[in-house]
């Protein structure tokens, strides 16, 4: 019968919608997609591999008849309320038990509520990381499903053969309860913003600092990419180097503003992590760094006003390539570590029950931070399912104490040369302030108990304290002047 003759229903057939369908049809699925425009509904057709089932329709009713029972629905529309709507228009037509997911960037919090909602209604609703772009979409993204289990059981073997594939391993796992889909992908996207910034900062060095050009730049994050740096970024990076502007006939990258935009993802993972709490200085200092880009003005204002002469890296060229390229790798390892030390603690917090180990393994392929560390990373979760911070891996430290009189050297140089690094500086920062037994906060502890009685703990015995800090000062002083003027 017609209205049970697709597996696979999409809400929203653009390019993301389309070739994720697309990509479904050629794994043998029959699927049909929704747009109210009839000239998408009609290329995703048109774009169908011969042989496989795929239909495009203008309305969802027409949709959701044709879907096999319990139906199984996607929709990629805009976070907010575009999401709110689809449902509401959904519910006339769909009945108890079947599946929505929501497969676009939406927060966390937002997916708890439609969870919530959903699940009174006899529905089951999923929040769904996708992350590969375009490309991945069609060829096989890293998924990442959170919310009803039993959602997650009836769509698995769909995603799992529509994922990219690591070792033969499909890159979707299930992320946990509740919102965790998407909590997963925030923290995914606000380690993309420190690792893309970290890049920006090393390219800023090897062209200013060193004065590489594009071609020299390209064959280095060329041959990184060969290297133990291996990544989708620093591939792309290598590729962009080499781009044409078609007007100018200048390379691309040159002729782009320097004012970077963000659709807010980075700033959710800081927003949340201070919630939790938990330090992301590196993803905080990204997201602050493109949200100064964007003072474009001022900057030039600033730089008439200050004249900031930009020396050149002292050093040898092969030598100071090669730490920088150091420091990129220590500064990754901590950008990956600010993130997955989030999830690990909002996996207890926010009672998501996260699979660090299956987080880090779909992260292998399909998605924007794939890259050879995950694979460490990986296997040290599989040593030890409890690590609640990759850094205390003792792999890991190895890595890192190897690079690390890179990093301190560069950020001295860049500091001299007048570039700025916050994110170098941000990641070696937090791991000096992880490292340190005993942190200076204990004087931030006695300031706050000072002005605004916040009490403290002691370090010789338990409970929490107050001192009358005036009181004893005041008896201070005078036993001062006691001593300095006898006669008083």
């Amino acid at each position: 019968m017609e209205n049970t003759l697709y597996d696979f229903g999409m809400i929203g057939i653009g390019v993301m919608g389309s070739n994720f369908l697309l990509n479904m049809a050629d794994n043998g699925y029959k699927v049909i997609g929704f747009d109210l425009d009839a000239t998408k509904a009609k290329k995703l057709e048109d774009e169908a591999t011969p042989g496989t089932t795929v239909k495009g329709v203008v309305t969802l009713e027409e949709m959701v008849k044709q879907l096999d029972k319990p139906r199984r629905i996607m929709m990629l529309v805009p976070a907010g309320k575009p999401v709110d709507n689809v449902i509401e228009n959904l519910l006339p037509f769909i009945e108890k038990d079947d599946v929505i997911i929501d497969g676009g960037n939406s927060h966390y919090v937002d997916t708890l509520k439609r969870v919530n909602y959903l699940n009174g209604k006899g529905i089951h609703f999923m929040g769904m990381g996708v992350s590969g772009g375009e490309e991945g979409a069609r060829k096989g993204p890293s998924i990442m499903p959170g919310g009803d289990l039993a959602a997650w059981q009836r769509v698995q073997p769909m995603l799992e053969a529509v994922s990219a594939k690591v070792n033969g391993e499909p890159c979707v796992a299930y992320m946990g309860k509740g919102a965790a889909g998407h909590y997963v992908k925030m923290v995914h996207n606000g380690i993309e913003y420190a690792i893309m910034q970290l890049i920006s900062e090393v390219y800023d060095l090897l062209k200013r600092g060193i004065g590489l050009d594009n071609d020299e730049l390209a064959d280095i994050f060329k041959k990184w990419n060969e290297d133990e740096l291996q990544s989708f970024l620093i591939e792309i990076t290598s590729e962009i180097f080499l781009k044409n502007d078609g007007d100018t006939k200048a390379r691309l990258v040159d002729v782009i503003s320097d004012k970077a935009g963000s659709k807010g993802t980075g700033k959710w993972t800081s927003q949340d992590a201070m919630e939790l709490p938990v330090a992301v200085p590196t993803i905080d200092i990204a997201v602050a760094m493109r949200t100064l880009s964007g003072f474009k003005n001022e900057r030039i204002a600033a730089a008439e006003l200050y004249h900031p002469k930009n020396k050149d890296l002292k050093g040898g060229k092969k030598e100071d390539i090669l730490k920088i390229k150091d420091a990129l790798y220590f500064a990754t390892i901590i950008c990956y570590a600010q993130g997955l030390s989030m999830l690990y603690n909002a996996s207890t917090e926010l009672n998501m029950d996260i699979p660090l180990g299956d987080v880090v393994k779909i992260w292998r392929g399909g998605c924007i931070i794939r890259s050879a560390l995950l694979e460490d990373f990986y296997k040290a979760f599989k040593k030890d399912k409890a690590l609640s911070n990759i850094l205390l891996s003792k792999h890991t430290s190895k890595l890192l104490k190897k690079k690390e009189k890179h990093i301190r050297a560069v950020i001295k140089l860049a500091m001299q040369s007048k570039i700025p690094v916050a994110g170098l500086m941000s990641a070696l920062s937090y791991f000096d302030a992880y490292c340190t037994e005993r942190m200076p906060t204990n004087l931030i502890q006695a300031q706050r108990d000072y002005f605004g009685a916040h009490t403290y703990a002691r370090i010789d015995k338990e409970g929490m304290f107050h001192t009358e800090w005036n009181e004893e000062v005041v008896q201070a002083d005078h036993a001062h002047a006691q001593t300095e003027n006898p006669k008083h």
